[in-house]
């Protein structure tokens, strides 16, 4: 399955639109070193970056994505609302976001987190729903949503079907979650794929916790690849997007290093964990009111 894959593989979204399964995360990137890490991260074949307003470097990556000379169709950018917030406020984000880069549309735009409250959830994607019909976004989706959340905007699309007429309630192209073998969130992985929704991968190395791990390093051993590629290549053969980032040169090139091998079935299966430890924060816990 997977040995068909390469560094210019996509993934075609609901939107129509297609989306780069390899993407570099610029998460913690000092604004002062992202125009770099992004260049380099150009020169070893990536095409997709991850942003975010919280990150403070949406400028960065626009000045890379400028000084690559690459034709602005062949990169893709995403960037997020850092949580529900009124429909005025997401607006204003969104042109932010636009100058910030200073690009004329923004390939994926996510509500980072939950927070917020229902209707403030709502508002926050109707907005989104109406920068995509102006041109300024292409595709749209969500980040660190729990399943309660998903059915829940799901609700909030009919309705504004239901106010503004079949189509408009707009279409959840992508979620982004922590997912990696001790955190594979199984549940939200299947409510995606039922309704042919990319899953984008955050800390797709577990930040180097696992490393010495005894199955990572008998697998690094067997395939003559690191643990982290072991890892970013397990991401990809569940049909993720994974994000990996750095800001060294030397581990960009190799987290991209990862078309020529493929783990094998019994493999991947070494892999399949059902702890539930995830590295980083867990918005998906998140009640519905708060």
């Amino acid at each position: 399955m997977a040995t068909t894959y390469n560094i210019n593989s996509t993934f075609k979204l609901n939107s129509g639109y297609e989306i780069p399964r390899l993407g570099f995360g610029v998460y913690q990137t000092p604004p002062a070193e992202t125009a770099k890490a992004c260049t380099e991260a150009f020169n070893n074949g990536y095409r997709h970056v991850d942003s975010a307003i919280y990150y403070r470097n949406e400028a960065g990556v626009g000045e890379a994505m400028r000084a690559s000379k690459l034709p602005r169709s062949e990169l893709y950018f995403t960037t997020k609302i850092p949580r529900a917030v009124s429909y005025d406020e997401t607006k204003a984000n969104i042109e932010d976001s636009l100058k910030k880069a200073g690009v004329d549309y923004i390939d994926l735009m996510l509500i980072h987190a939950p927070f917020g409250g229902s209707a403030a959830r709502k508002d926050t994607w109707k907005a989104l729903v109406d920068a995509v019909d102006e041109g300024k976004i292409r595709s749209i989706g969500v980040s660190n949503y729990g399943i309660h959340h998903l059915d829940e905007l799901e609700k909030h699309i009919a309705e504004l079907e239901s106010e503004r007429g079949k189509g408009k309630g707009g279409v959840i192209s992508v979620g982004q979650w922590e997912v990696q073998p001790w955190c594979p969130r199984n549940d939200i992985v299947e409510w995606c794929a039922k309704r042919n929704i990319a899953v984008e991968a955050y800390c797709p190395v577990v930040r180097g916790q696992r490393f010495g791990e005894k199955v990572l390093v008998e697998l690094s051993e067997k395939y003559g690849k690191t643990q982290a590629q072991v890892l970013i290549r397990w991401s990809l053969q569940k049909g993720h997007v994974p994000l990996p980032k750095s800001v060294t040169p030397s581990r960009i090139k190799e987290n991209a290093d990862l078309y020529d091998f493929e783990l094998a079935a019994e493999d991947m299966a070494k892999l399949d964990f059902t702890e539930y430890l995830p590295v980083s924060w867990d918005p998906t816990i998140t009640p519905l009111d708060q």
